[in-house]
């Protein structure tokens, strides 16, 4: 089955492709694109600029795939999802070291799958060594420890990889060509544009196991990925995976002994619930809403109570001096409403 949506190009979607155009002079790019997906139409898409900063550069088009960063973790949070559905994970609030016993018992004792996915573990790597940032469960710090630890509990709990079960679940099933991880360039996939030579934050990896930070997603694809979700997995009368494997993946699951004011997570999306000083989400988004984002600025946010699921994609790296990347994308989402309320 091909997941295809019928195109219907509305003018009232015109402010949103102005705020991705305004963002993408501002930040350090070659090019970049937008897609919105209303009531099961493409309402908004739009490609600019070239996949590289090369003058011969291939021009940004449907089948151009971006870095997407650490919007990965929305597909890592789906193979820890669909891992608990199938009872290969017993509950998220299992003790890490019950999956992971090698790991050093007196930094990790206390720390449960569920600080993993919601950013609350407090654990921070120093050299070659963790170290304890602050309790689990008490405060909020985005750390790539947590994600890394998470792959190994997918791989271990049901001998697969992150990319064996969204390849056999969601990409083959519903016919994506352009989501996948890459241990080489190849023509469709942009360079990404540092911020300055020998950027020490840029890795590659040639693991194709969905455990690296080397995906690479269509503007079309991951828009769909949203589209799925905002389905609950249901495509065209078809219940691909289990709702509740969608469910799980996008409710609030951030512990009660958190703060108010910091971000709210779930399965790794960010979820809008109560007003947070600290969120990522656009303060007119309403309620019940999620988005995941990347350091290459790539944002996917999908908001049920409208039917909407909008994307923005860029091929930079990390935000250059003087850009507040967290009002920008704050912005973006209420760009979104304010276009839905002229439709």
């Amino acid at each position: 089955m091909t997941l295809i949506l019928s195109n219907r190009n509305n003018p009232s979607f015109v402010p949103l492709l102005n705020h991705v155009k305004d963002t993408f002079n501002r930040v350090i790019c070659s090019g970049a694109s937008a897609l919105v997906i209303h009531k099961d139409s493409v309402v908004l898409e739009e490609y600019m600029g070239k996949q590289s900063a090369a003058n011969e550069a291939r021009r940004v088009q449907e089948d151009t795939q971006f870095h997407v960063a650490s919007v990965r973790k929305s597909y890592i949070g789906f193979s820890i999802s669909y891992a608990v559905y199938y009872g290969y994970i017993n509950s998220i609030d299992d003790l890490v070291l019950s999956y992971l016993p090698d790991l050093d018992e007196t930094i990790w004792k206390e720390t449960t799958i569920r600080h993993l996915l919601t950013h609350t573990h407090g654990l921070k790597q120093e050299g070659d060594k963790i170290v304890r940032e602050f309790p689990s469960g008490t405060s909020w710090s985005y750390k790539q420890i947590g994600i890394e630890a998470l792959t190994r509990i997918v791989k271990q709990t049901t001998n697969q990889s992150v990319a064996d079960i969204l390849h056999n679940n969601v990409f083959i099933p519903l016919g994506f060509n352009e989501s996948n991880w890459y241990s080489h360039k190849h023509n469709q996939l942009v360079d990404v544009i540092l911020r300055y030579e020998g950027d020490e934050d840029w890795r590659t990896s040639e693991s194709t196991e969905g455990d690296k930070m080397n995906m690479y997603v269509s503007t079309r694809e991951l828009a769909y990925w949203g589209y799925f979700h905002s389905k609950k997995g249901n495509i065209n009368g078809k219940q691909i995976v289990p709702r509740e494997i969608i469910e799980m993946s996008t409710s609030l699951l951030s512990p009660s002994t958190l703060h108010n004011d910091l971000p709210q997570n779930g399965f790794l999306w960010f979820v809008k619930d109560l007003p947070a000083r600290k969120t990522e989400i656009g303060h007119h988004v309403p309620k019940g809403s999620y988005q995941i984002l990347g350091f290459t600025n790539v944002t996917l946010l999908v908001i049920p109570e409208e039917e909407i699921v909008a994307v923005r994609m860029f091929n930079s790296f990390g935000s250059p001096e003087g850009f507040d990347y967290l009002a920008d994308v704050r912005s973006f989402g209420d760009t979104v409403m304010e276009c839905v309320k002229q439709y």
